[in-house]
């Protein structure tokens, strides 16, 4: 008995040691620039010290590989897709497709041009992801807006824009992705149900401001606009690399809506068609050339680090499901809020603030599994809820989404400055979208 009895207290200490792990690997990556250390690094080691304690807690080996390299496979899934959709971002920008776009805005006006901006955001994140979305409009901002104050206050919005535009489509957001991915919701249903609450959790703080904001932004001299290549592409060769690629990540969801392949698998078809397409049109020119515009000289610009980080924190979130921690919180939840499903996703929503969304996302998808009917079954309230107060409740902190700590880091915005003048306003919009969608639902 003694010797069952210490095998149980082994068991129970190797599990609090997991959740332990995993709440220092969370403020590891929360504190990330703080601390000055990159959040990759600190979800790696939490995933895979998460699964060690695990096998050293006295479970069965044989399940814990199994389980393993079953979350292994969905994983790997997510990841490819991601690093094919930034290889065809990465491949765009290199010749230049985003200036197609960009080009096109004449406006000084503030109130127009941060409409213009919101707008364009809101819709090319849907179409890309918010991410590199943020990335291009923050490159365009700077053509636009000599003012470094101006320019913070319309990078806010783009934060703001570009979260709400990544929560309604299943490529704009990589915790959208997941629970597409995952089999949670259909392409379909997140475009359908989650398009107007977006819509309206950037409406809302656009209007605010309409009646607010006045005068003109001041345009930088020519001299201060840098151009991004040296040698640049034709018009042609621009034109076709931009439609191409476009047309390639809209293809995913059709391509998996025929075959019921996963999307990676539509993501990896359309990366080969235009690495193809390049090859050919700059099959002339000059080795050094060649490599700025081609996808191999394309791929060292990928965010490795990024992939490594979704890695990590999704092997921990793997880890704590399989050994059933996952399930605890769950019933925690549901007890606290007496299953108000909605309640539940809003504050999900607003803790995305203050960490990742991605690990809130992947852990809820642990916590809850999909059932044949209600609210949890494919396509049900709780993942269209989920994905749209994970993907727009990160704007309330500018460390709180990945859009906002890429917007963050290019132009040195300070964390208290965001949330004096951004903070309420994104926190407007995330109340009015919830609110916007949990009428949808009772009407």
């Amino acid at each position: 008995m003694s010797v069952l009895n210490l095998q149980f207290q082994n068991v129970q200490r190797m599990l609090i040691l997991m959740i332990v792990i995993f709440v220092i690997g969370y403020l590891a990556i929360a504190l990330e620039h703080p601390l000055k250390i990159d959040k990759a690094g600190s979800a790696l080691i939490t995933g895979v010290l998460v699964w060690t304690l695990f096998v050293l807690s006295g479970a069965d080996q044989h399940f814990i590989e199994e389980e393993l390299l079953h979350h292994l496979s969905e994983i790997s899934s997510i990841l490819f897709f991601l690093m094919g959709a930034m290889t065809i971002v990465e491949l765009i920008d290199a010749h230049e497709g985003f200036s197609i776009i960009t080009d096109k805005i004449k406006t000084q006006n503030r109130v127009k041009l941060l409409w213009v901006v919101s707008i364009l955001t809101f819709f090319f994140s849907a179409a890309l992801d918010n991410l590199t979305t943020s990335i291009v409009m923050i490159s365009l901002l700077r053509k636009l807006i000599d003012d470094k104050h101006d320019r913070w206050f319309f990078a806010g919005f783009v934060v703001i824009a570009a979260n709400a535009g990544g929560a309604w489509s299943p490529i704009g957001d990589v915790t959208t992705t997941m629970l597409w991915i995952g089999g949670q919701l259909t392409a379909l249903t997140i475009i359908k149900t989650l398009i107007i609450p977006s819509l309206v959790a950037m409406l809302v703080p656009l209007l605010v401001l309409t009646f607010t904001l006045k005068g003109e932004v001041t345009r930088p001299m020519k001299s201060k606009v840098l151009e991004h290549y040296i040698d640049p592409t034709t018009p042609f060769e621009r034109n076709l690399v931009f439609f191409l690629g476009l047309a390639g990540l809209l293809f995913v969801p059709v391509f998996k809506t025929i075959t019921h392949l996963p999307p990676f698998m539509g993501m990896m078809l359309s990366l080969g068609v235009l690495w193809i397409a390049t090859e050919i049109i700059h099959r002339s020119k000059n080795k050094e050339g060649k490599s700025q515009l081609s996808v191999i000289g394309v791929l060292r610009k990928v965010d490795t680090a990024s992939v490594l980080f979704f890695l990590g924190i999704l092997l921990a979130v793997a880890g704590l499901q399989t050994a059933g921690h996952l399930a605890v919180v769950a019933e925690r939840l549901d007890l606290w809020f007496g299953g108000d499903i909605y309640a539940i996703n809003v504050v999900i929503g607003l803790l995305s603030a203050i960490v990742d969304n991605v690990p809130l996302v992947a852990g809820a998808m642990g916590m809850y599994e999909v059932t044949t009917l209600g609210n949890f079954s494919q396509d049900g309230v709780f993942w269209q809820f989920l994905a749209f107060c994970a993907g727009t409740g990160g704007s309330a902190l500018i460390i709180g989404s990945a859009s906002g700590v890429a917007v963050m880091g290019l132009e040195k915005i300070d964390f208290v400055w965001y949330l004096k003048k951004i903070s309420l306003l994104a926190l407007l919009g995330y109340f009015a979208g919830a609110g916007t969608y949990i009428l949808m639902q009772s009407i």
